[in-house]
């Protein structure tokens, strides 16, 4: 068979298997049943309760798997050889997968086989160049690989169908180059035709010789970085065909029994085709066609995780419901009802803590002009924020300050808990904070002076917490 009808060959058998794993892919092709309470997704070889992120322990991780295919001292990126030609030759394999994740896994292969190569003129006879016309090399190999899951062809489905993959790794690589100086030998020519390195007797280097079965020969030893691509087509759940393409290069220069003082790497390629088998449980998915994307939609519909989410509504609206409670203000006091011992006070009174009315002793410093207008302004402890039953008071002062032009000294008191310093800047916050109350109500700011006092002319006795309420207060004073 000569070149170009092997090429043609080649081509129409990958074409052949690459059908028929797609076809077979598409016919086992997951039809899942989902409904909103039910997390269970119905797949062609069982149910699974699997959860995108429920754990590797949930799947099938292990595989194992055999290959077979041609071998050649070429790689598809090119590169410097020692020959001009290769000889059809056959490799094997075995591997053992562990799927870290959906896209990502780590193998361990090993391979034997071997590589042969020759020598051609213009006219495609087989000559040789020098001492030698071709070569034949026996080797095996040992190496680990991470295996990623690059896309898929079935990406929007319930399973993916078709993976494509790339590999990279390394390893060791063992082999037993052997050359011949024959034409004919390097064309037709068995491999006991060839000579290769062998030991003496004492276990040294010795001269090449023919492979007779009986010779020592010398197995070299080198590092190898495997470099591949592939795709793998979905039988079943537990079975998939993959087709690969892996380049093999060497740490070393006598793989094709040809040294050219280490000035070159040698290499070799292997395309194959193979089986593998998913090792576990029936009732667990294989991690390697787990569609993440699927998978959370399901999830979605979880009847537990909708049942949670329903029990999370009530007790949000519970605790709303709760808040509302808080905050409901019958009367507009500024005390909720749940703690409004005087309910139903009268619009605009000042109330205490309880929500009770206070009553407040007559202030020798306070204008007795103006009705409500100038009234004392409660505050809450240690605060200086308005409460809302300070509104009326302030817009009939305001009202009284802007048709009168009075000028009036806005004096900021506290209650004796805490420092003197503190309850004398406390003071003067709340003097301030019924400022900037009139000035935006439309009073001139030049008519108002500030000032604070700290816990000085208490008006009530700092020792109750009746008293402590009254003192909690500013006051103002006509100039």
């Amino acid at each position: 068979m000569n070149y170009s009808t092997l090429k043609k060959t080649a081509a129409l058998s990958f074409a052949a298997l690459l059908t028929a794993g797609i076809a077979s892919a598409q016919t086992d092709t997951t039809k899942t049943t989902m409904t909103t309470m039910s997390t269970d997704t119905t797949m062609s070889s069982g149910t699974t309760t699997a959860k995108v992120f429920g754990g590797r322990g949930q799947y099938k991780t292990f595989s194992i798997g055999i290959n077979g295919g041609v071998t050649s001292p070429f790689i598809a990126i090119g590169g410097t050889n020692d020959w001009t030609d290769y000889n059809i030759s056959y490799g094997y394999g075995v591997s053992l997968r562990w799927q870290l994740a959906h896209s990502f896994g780590l193998q361990l292969d090993g391979h034997g086989g071997k590589v042969k190569g020759h020598n051609e003129d213009a006219n495609d006879n087989y000559v040789a160049f020098g001492q030698r016309a071709g070569f034949s090399t026996k080797f095996y190999d040992a190496t680990l690989s991470g295996v990623v899951n690059v896309a898929t062809i079935d990406f929007l489905r319930r399973k993916n169908s078709v993976n494509f993959f790339v590999t990279a790794g390394a390893g060791l690589v063992f082999y037993k180059p052997g050359f011949t100086a024959d034409p004919a030998v390097a064309q037709n020519g068995p491999s006991s035709s060839y000579f290769y390195f062998a030991n003496d007797a004492n276990g040294n280097p010795g001269p090449a010789q023919q492979d007779n079965g009986n010779a020592d020969l010398r197995t070299v030893k080198e590092l190898v970085i495997p470099v591949g691509a592939g795709v793998k087509f979905r039988l079943s759940d537990s079975w998939a065909l993959n087709l690969g393409y892996t380049m093999n290069f060497i740490d070393g220069d006598n793989f094709d029994a040809t040294y050219t003082k280490g000035f070159t790497k040698d290499k070799w390629s292997y395309g194959y085709g193979g089986l593998e088998w998913t090792i576990g449980s029936k009732s667990k998915p294989n991690l390697d066609w787990v569609n993440p994307v699927a998978m959370m939609y399901d999830e979605l519909y979880d009847a537990a995780l909708r049942q949670e989410v329903e029990a999370l509504k009530t007790r949000v609206t519970n605790v709303e419901n709760a808040v509302n409670d808080l905050k409901k203000d019958s009367d507009g006091d500024g005390v909720s009802d749940q703690f409004d011992k005087c309910p139903n006070t009268p619009a605009g009174s000042v109330v205490d803590g309880a929500g009770c009315v206070i009553n407040f002793p007559k202030d020798s410093t306070a204008s007795t002009d103006g009705g409500a207008a100038y009234s004392n302004i409660q505050f809450e402890f240690d605060s200086s924020v308005l409460r809302t039953s300070s509104y009326p008071v302030l817009d009939a002062t305001s009202a009284d300050l802007r048709s009168s032009g009075k000028t009036v000294e806005i004096a900021g008191y506290a209650s004796s808990e805490g420092t003197a310093a503190h309850n004398m800047s406390l003071s003067r916050d709340r003097a301030n904070s019924v400022k900037t109350y009139l000035v935006n109500s439309g009073v001139s700011a030049s008519k108002l002076k500030v000032k604070g006092y700290g816990e000085t002319n208490p008006i009530a006795d700092n020792s109750t917490e009746e008293g402590r309420v009254l003192n909690r207060r500013v006051s103002f004073k006509q100039k």
